[in-house]
């Protein structure tokens, strides 16, 4: 069997990963709504105490709205490094005006201490930890709505 050449190939290898369908805009703006619901679901958690929650529900809004990205241009991903990934590939290839840097700050420590988003998602959601730092809880946060903010505006290029 021939290796993938790239992340995005070896993605599109398995359907159970991600597969190419027919642009559905109706899935698209299904997907920055729940984006948006994630936004306010992880402020009224981060208010009321529950800032691990408040981690995955951030990290969820950006994730959705990424989703929004691919059913808009075709993607149905069941995979959450190829949903980046083809996110990714579709900004380098100027199909999607957003900066590369906002997917490296869901992806990688790239913009985030200690960790990134993804990391940090997994770290409350499967950890036992309730508490999380709240000057890094607010970057997160402010951070996700801006990345949503951005995508919904992309959406409508």
């Amino acid at each position: 069997m021939q290796k993938p050449k790239t992340k995005l190939d070896w993605c599109l290898s398995k359907e159970t990963r991600l597969k190419r369908i027919p642009p559905n805009p109706v899935r698209s703006r299904e997907h920055i709504e729940k984006a948006k619901h994630n936004l306010l679901a992880a402020d009224y958690n981060a208010k009321g105490g529950f800032s691990d929650w408040a981690v995955s529900q951030a990290y969820y809004a950006m994730y959705h709205a990424l989703l929004a990205i691919l059913f808009k241009h075709g993607y149905e991903s069941q995979n959450h490094e190829c949903t980046i990934s083809a996110v990714e590939s579709l900004i380098k290839v100027k199909k999607v005006n957003l900066e590369l840097t906002d997917i490296a700050f869901i992806r990688t420590a790239e913009q985030m201490k200690p960790q990134d988003a993804k990391s940090l998602r997994e770290e409350f959601q499967y950890g036992a930890k309730t508490d999380v730092n709240k000057e890094i809880l607010d970057f997160l946060v402010k951070k996700a709505k801006e990345i949503v903010e951005k995508i919904e505006v992309a959406l409508q290029e």
